[in-house]
C-alpha cells in the first residue's frame, strides 16, 4: 500500500514565479488529478476522508496530483486565483512532470480547470473523468445574500481553533460522515490555507463559467456525481448532457466527497478503473526519446546513475529525471521499475 513516504514530491515554478508542489505515486497509466481547493499533499495521506482515494486510484494508475497555488505545500503568498491563472499553472505542472498523453480527473472545483485543459489540449488528454464537478460557479441573484454569509463565516472562523464556523462547510461536503471524519475536514480547512486565500479563492471560483467549452470536449468522458450532492447540486446530468458522448453515473450518496465505507465508493472505484483500463496498454519503447533509450541501454550495461551522467556529460539529477519520465511513460513504478524498463528496451519479457 502506498503512503506519504513512497510518493515523490517535487516543486515547479509558474511563469509568474509561484512555487507549485506536485506529487506522484502508484502504478499504471498516468492519471492527472485536478483536485478541489482543500488539499495538502502530505496531510491527505493521514486523512480518513481522502486516503482511500489515494490508495485505490494508485492501484490502477500512476497518479500525479498537486496543491493549487495558495494551498497545501504550494506557495501561499498569491493574489490571482482566476481560471486563466489556474489553467496556466496546470500547463506548467504537466511540462514539469514530463507528461505526454494522459487521463485527467477533475474533482469538485477542479472540474472547470480540467475541462479548460481538455478543451485547449485535446492531443494530450486521453480521457476525462469529472467527479462532483460543475461548469459554472456564478452566483445566482437569489443566492447573493447566502454567499455573503458564507464569506463572512470564512473571515470570522477560518483560522480559529474552534471549528464552529468551519463545520458549516464540512456538513455540506460530507453530511453523512462520522465525527472523526468531520473533525478532520474541519482541521484541513485551516491547515490547507489562510483566511485571505480562502475568501479570494472562493470569490474567483464563483466567477468561473466554462459551459461554452463543454460541446468542444473530444476526449471520452465519464461523469460521476452523487445524487444528494449539496455542493454541486444537479450538475452531473448537465455536464454529461453537454459533453459529446459522455457517460453519466449517478452515485447513491449525499456526500460531495465519497467516504470509504459507503456503498457508493466501490461503484466509483469500479467505474474509474474500468474507464482507465483502455489506457493500460504496453507502450512501445519508440515512444521514448532518443536520450531516454540511450540512458536505458547504458543501464543495461550495468552503469549506475553517476556513471551514466559521466558518460553522457549530464548531471546526476538530469539522469534521474530522465528515468522518472521513462517510468511514467511506460507505466512503471516501485523497486522493479528500472529493471522492467531495461528489459523493455532490450525486448526481453520481464516476467520470464
Amino acid at each position: 500500500m502506498a503512503s506519504a513516504g513512497t510518493q515523490e514530491v517535487r516543486f515547479c515554478r509558474t511563469d509568474d514565479g509561484v512555487r507549485i508542489a506536485w506529487a506522484r505515486h502508484g502504478s499504471g497509466p498516468p492519471l492527472l488529478i485536478v483536485s478541489c481547493w482543500l488539499s495538502h499533499l502530505q496531510h491527505d495521506w493521514q486523512s480518513p476522508v481522502w486516503r482511500h482515494f489515494l490508495d485505490d486510484l494508485g492501484d490502477v494508475a500512476t497518479v500525479v496530483r498537486y496543491d493549487e497555488r495558495g494551498f497545501g505545500l504550494s506557495e501561499w503568498d498569491v493574489t490571482d486565483f482566476s481560471l486563466a491563472r489556474r489553467l496556466a499553472d496546470l500547463e506548467t505542472l504537466v511540462d514539469a512532470a514530463g507528461l505526454d498523453r494522459f487521463a485527467v480527473l477533475g474533482m469538485s472545483g477542479g472540474a472547470p480547470v480540467a475541462v479548460a485543459y481538455a478543451h485547449a489540449h485535446p492531443e494530450r488528454v486521453s480521457r476525462l473523468v469529472l467527479y462532483g464537478g460543475m461548469a459554472g460557479g456564478g452566483i445566482q441573484q437569489e443566492d447573493e445574500a447566502a454567499e455573503e454569509a458564507f464569506r463572512a463565516m470564512i473571515r470570522a472562523g477560518w483560522a480559529r481553533p474552534d471549528p464552529l464556523f468551519r463545520r458549516v462547510f464540512t456538513n455540506a461536503f460530507i453530511p453523512d460522515a462520522t465525527e472523526q471524519q468531520m473533525a478532520w475536514m474541519d482541521e484541513l480547512q485551516r491547515t490547507s490555507t489562510n483566511t485571505e486565500n480562502a475568501v479570494c479563492s472562493r470569490i474567483a471560483r464563483h466567477a468561473v463559467d466554462v459551459r461554452e467549452l463543454l460541446p468542444g470536449i473530444s476526449a471520452p468522458t465519464l461523469v460521476l456525481h452523487a445524487e444528494g450532492d449539496r455542493v454541486a447540486p444537479g450538475w452531473g446530468p448537465r455536464l454529461a448532457a453537454a459533453i459529446p458522448d459522455a457517460r453519466l453515473v449517478m452515485l447513491d450518496s449525499r456526500n460531495h466527497v465519497l467516504l470509504a465505507d459507503e456503498p457508493a465508493w466501490p461503484v466509483f472505484r469500479h467505474e474509474v478503473a474500468g474507464f482507465l483500463a483502455a489506457d493500460r496498454v504496453v507502450v512501445p519503447v519508440d515512444h521514448l526519446s532518443a536520450r531516454e533509450r540511450e540512458i536505458l541501454l547504458l543501464a543495461a550495461e550495468g552503469l549506475d546513475n553517476t556513471a551514466i551522467a559521466e558518460r553522457l556529460t549530464l548531471s546526476v539529477r538530469t539522469v534521474e529525471r530522465h528515468f522518472q519520465n521513462v517510468y511514467l511513460k511506460l507505466g512503471l513504478s516501485g523497486r522493479t521499475a528500472r529493471a522492467a524498463a531495461v528489459c523493455r528496451v532490450l525486448g526481453i519479457d520481464a516476467r520470464a
